[in-house]
């Protein structure tokens, strides 16, 4: 018996080796855990068998994906909280220092780091980064929880066992923001995290039953979409991990909303019908109405995510260059069949970090806004790094020319939000459904790569058999 990567998982009802991997497995992978608060430890060792020893002794803070899944359900029946999440990861680096094989991903292998890569998805230069991320890293170490004072203990556990030939080089921070009706938002004041893969049946029905449904667009995805079989691990077969990407992405708020107010201006809208021009850069009105399916926000919560562009093929409602119809075109690319193009959809698992003293969703002018200090921990778990984080950054949104548009429509241009490269202008219908368009300034830039990295994150067997070795 193996366990059945090409499909969801019941994880209820898993018995035999799907039970052993869920034993075995980190949390956050298969389904999101709760990380209003967050920290991530960057590490860089100078000794092999301290890190070894550093990374077997997190187990015991560690959980397994079945732990944290039960505790969600513990929660939803009886109220009890969860406990705080620890997870880890090494970089081909720090495989590589530590002499155990290096996963075989080629994106993994190569790193973040690499010129190669960097001209690949268009990234500012290393030296552009925050401190902490200009030398190489080895390790990772993330810890969550939904509230402050279990997160902080958990970190300073983490923290009293890092021995002293193991560096800290980089921290970061996350805060979750929420807005008026309890939904995840991001700085520029966006709902934030919708259209997730979703690998677990259980998750898949709360969407059918408690959402609004499946019919359209069915989140459903095989678990070969985020686990791959752990190969320094004692048994492959039921141990497994996942590749994580890291970025943090600062965002310069004031630069966003002055782009939507400029785009306002050159499209004529007036009105309420302002903030469509928002809408158009994102995809979504700031509540996360899809502007593929109303002219205004206002649609009802939850956000809606039962939808595609099947009834907005020239683009008149949404644009193609709006930010979530480039990251996840639904079917309507134009340039793979629909079941291939599904494939480059990844786990996201990000978390806003830095502080700010304005709401993001109230009506203030452009000029009281951050210019900096805040933006995006972008996290995300794949199972293919080229054919899904590397191909939804270089092919969807640094690629002007997707989604391919009906023949004699000017290209869509780069994905505003977080397209990296020269920015072409772009087209924009001025009424909703209409037919009579403008071509608008590019929109400039508003998000800046400030650091990362690609890591593996394997099994907790893995984990706990470097205690043994030296």
């Amino acid at each position: 018996m193996s366990v059945d990567l090409t499909m969801p998982l019941e994880w209820k009802t898993a018995t035999g080796d799907a039970a052993k991997m869920l034993e075995e497995l980190q949390p956050n992978i298969l389904k999101a855990h709760a990380r209003d608060h967050f920290s991530a430890l960057f590490l860089r060792f100078s000794e092999a068998p301290d890190a070894m020893r550093f990374l077997a002794s997190l187990v015991p803070l560690m959980k397994s994906a079945k732990t944290h899944l039960t505790e969600v359900e513990r929660f939803k029946t009886e109220g009890v909280k969860g406990s705080p999440y620890v997870g880890t990861g090494l970089t081909a680096a720090g495989y590589r220092f530590l002499q155990i094989e290096v996963p075989q991903d080629e994106s993994f292998r190569l790193g973040m780091r690499a010129q190669e890569t960097r001209e690949k998805l268009n990234d500012p230069p290393r030296s552009t980064f925050d401190n902490g991320y200009h030398d190489e890293i080895h390790a990772v170490v993330i810890v969550g929880d939904a509230e402050d004072a279990p997160m902080t203990a958990r970190r300073n556990e983490v923290l009293a066992l890092i021995p002293s030939t193991i560096s800290v080089v980089a921290e970061e921070t996350g805060f979750g923001r929420v807005n008026a009706n309890g939904d995840g938002i991001e700085h520029f004041g966006y709902v934030d995290g919708r259209s997730q893969p979703l690998f677990l049946v259980e998750d898949l029905h709360a969407e059918r039953t408690e959402s609004d449904g499946i019919s359209v667009w069915d989140p459903a995805a095989p678990l070969n979409q985020v686990l791959v079989p752990d190969h320094a691990a004692p048994d492959p077969g039921v141990h497994f991990g996942s590749y994580f990407v890291f970025r943090k992405l600062e965002q310069n708020v004031r630069r966003f909303k002055q782009s939507e107010e400029a785009l306002a201006d050159q499209l004529g809208l007036v009105g309420e019908d302002r903030e469509r021009a928002g809408a158009m850069i994102v995809g979504r009105f700031e509540d996360g109405t899809p502007l593929t399916a109303q002219r205004e926000e206002g649609a009802e919560s939850p956000v809606p995510n039962n939808f595609d562009y099947g009834s907005d093929a020239a683009g008149a409602k949404c644009p193609f260059q709006a930010h979530i119809r480039k990251t996840n075109p639904r079917g309507s690319g134009g340039a793979e069949p629909p079941p291939q193009e599904r494939l480059h959809l990844m786990a996201r698992r990000g978390v806003p970090y830095g502080e700010r003293a304005d709401d993001p969703n109230a009506d203030l002018p452009p000029s009281a806004r951050p210019s900096g200090g805040v933006g995006l921990l972008f996290m995300a778990f794949n199972s293919v790094l080229g054919n899904q984080f590397e191909f939804t950054q270089a092919t969807w949104s640094n690629n002007p020319g997707f989604p391919i548009p009906p023949v004699g429509v000017k290209p869509p241009g780069l994905d505003p939000v977080i397209g990296q490269g020269p920015r072409p202008e772009s087209v924009y219908t001025t009424e909703w459904a209409g037919s009579q368009t403008v071509t608008a300034d590019p929109i400039p830039q508003a998000v800046t790569l400030k650091g990362g990295d690609y890591f593996f994150m394997p099994s907790l067997a893995f984990l706990r058999g470097l205690g043994g070795k030296d």
